[in-house]
């Protein structure tokens, strides 16, 4: 178990001594290539910083004044929507009354036809109960006639 880790401890070390010349090298290059960055990134933090406290500054300042604004605005708005709702309103009831109308106008046009027919089945019908009642008037006065002849003879 002992010249186990030796050989473990040996072995590390000759990787570390084969290294080190390029740890160094590698290093080098690990700083140079990190130290812009870190630069970098600390002005572009700082820079962020500056426009945060820059658009906070002109919120406070716009805010206030902007509130009243855009309240007056508002109220402007809705008086605005609650009229063209007026003026939407109306409109809607003049196309329904103007709907009704024309259903309205529909149903005399139809009554009227109706009535029309109405009016030329009941000529038709008077026609006929005329002509029925001619011939029973015809028959009538026939018998009649006949009866009166009838009768007539009897009396003689």
């Amino acid at each position: 178990m002992e010249d186990l880790n030796n050989q473990r401890n040996y072995s590390n070390g000759l990787k570390r001594r084969e290294l080190k010349g390029r740890s160094r090298s590698l290093e080098d290059l690990d700083r140079l290539w990190k130290e812009p960055l870190e630069k970098r990134g600390l002005r572009e933090c700082r820079l962020l910083e500056n426009l945060n406290k820059m658009v906070q500054e002109a919120n406070e300042q716009m805010l206030p004044s902007n509130l009243e604004e855009m309240s007056q605005k508002l109220s402007d708005i809705s008086k605005r929507l609650e009229a063209a709702n007026h003026m939407a309103e109306r409109v809607q009831q003049r196309e329904l009354e103007a709907q009704q109308n024309t259903g309205l106008q529909a149903n005399m046009e139809k009554l009227k036809e109706d009535w029309a027919e109405f009016v030329k089945e009941q000529q038709r019908l008077k026609e006929e109960v005329d002509e029925e009642h001619a011939k029973a008037v015809g028959e009538l006065s026939s018998r009649f006639s006949e009866k009166k002849k009838d009768l007539v003879q009897f009396s003689l």
